[in-house]
C-alpha cells in the first residue's frame, strides 16, 4: 500500500490582513511571504472549489482586495 501524501507546508500568514490593500501590492506581498500561487479574482468569478496547497485568493474590486483565502 503506498502512504499518504503529505502536504506541503503552508505560510504562516493570515489572509484576512489582505483585505483592503492594493491588488497588485497584496500579490507582491504574498510571493514575498511564500505563497506559491496568488489568484486575483472579480467579485462573482465562478471557480472550483478544489483546496490547492500554497495558493491564495484574492477577489478584487475596484483594485483592492475585497475578501482573501485559502486554498
Amino acid at each position: 500500500m503506498a502512504p499518504i501524501p503529505t502536504p506541503p507546508a503552508e505560510p504562516q500568514d493570515s489572509p484576512e490582513g489582505y483585505v483592503g490593500l492594493e491588488a497588485a501590492e497584496a500579490e507582491g506581498l504574498a510571493r514575498r511571504r511564500g505563497w506559491t500561487t496568488v489568484r486575483s479574482l472579480e467579485p462573482g468569478t465562478v471557480i472550483t472549489m478544489e483546496y490547492r496547497y500554497g495558493r491564495l485568493n484574492f477577489e478584487v474590486a475596484d483594485g483592492r482586495v475585497a475578501r482573501a483565502w485559502k486554498g
